[in-house]
């Protein structure tokens, strides 16, 4: 009985000790959570748990990401700002990138196995993180009309010697007024992060974070 009162009290914690990015604002209305936002199939205790696995397809959009589970498809204009708010503030110290991804049909039948760009990271500002309850950002206003992934990671380096922690969601997003650009450089997820990138496997209580490389490609721009 006490080992089990045990486990279910290790549980709870090791949930509690994660965050989950559930909940997209668009056109100023901050939507119920899950909604636009591909819920993961992680057992409720886990639900805010991370990915630690390079070679797998749950750096896309998490764990049983690859499919859309119901989620709908929010549509926007290229150009408009939305935002990604987590159940709780991030406090593991680490980068946040946004990355997407265009749908080669409907988003809601794509796996997001073809390439994605990069569209904004927040690094460090001297040695400190960018540890926030919500991030916002724009549509690049040049990229053209279609459906698409647009992913968020969170990535956690508190633990150095440990595989760092991967949080990610994705939404599913229908660009309109778009443009007619070829988003560039690209790249497979996975496949964009490798064990050797110096913003991967950084001890970032060890000196400054002045030269820090955010993983991934380079960000693209209009």
């Amino acid at each position: 009985m006490k080992s089990t009162l045990a486990l279910t009290a290790l549980l709870a914690t090791t949930a509690q000790a994660h965050y989950i990015f559930q909940q997209f604002t668009s056109g100023g209305t901050k939507h119920a959570a899950w909604k636009y936002v591909r819920k993961n199939s992680n057992p409720a205790w886990l639900q805010n748990g991370p990915v630690t696995d390079l070679s797998s397809t749950d750096l896309r959009c998490n764990v049983g990401g690859q499919v859309s589970n119901g989620t709908e498809t929010v549509t926007m204009k290229a150009g408009d700002e939305f935002t990604f708010t987590l159940d709780t503030a991030v406090y593991h110290a680490g980068p946040v990138s946004l990355y997407m991804s265009k749908a080669p049909g409907a988003v809601k039948d794509y796996d997001g196995s073809g390439q994605w760009f990069k569209i904004y990271d927040w690094g460090p500002s001297g040695n400190s993180w960018p540890m926030r309850i919500s991030y916002t950002s724009n549509i690049p206003r040049c990229i053209p009309d279609g459906e698409y992934l647009l992913r968020i990671q969170q990535l956690g380096l508190h633990n150095p010697g440990a595989p760092p922690q991967f949080y990610i969601s994705c939404a599913q997003v229908k660009v309109t007024n778009g443009g007619n650009a070829n988003p560039s450089p690209t790249a497979l997820i996975p496949g964009a992060f490798k064990s050797s990138d110096p913003g991967y496997n950084v001890n970032i209580y060890s000196g400054s974070m002045a030269n820090y490389q955010v993983p991934g490609p380079a960000v693209f721009k209009c």
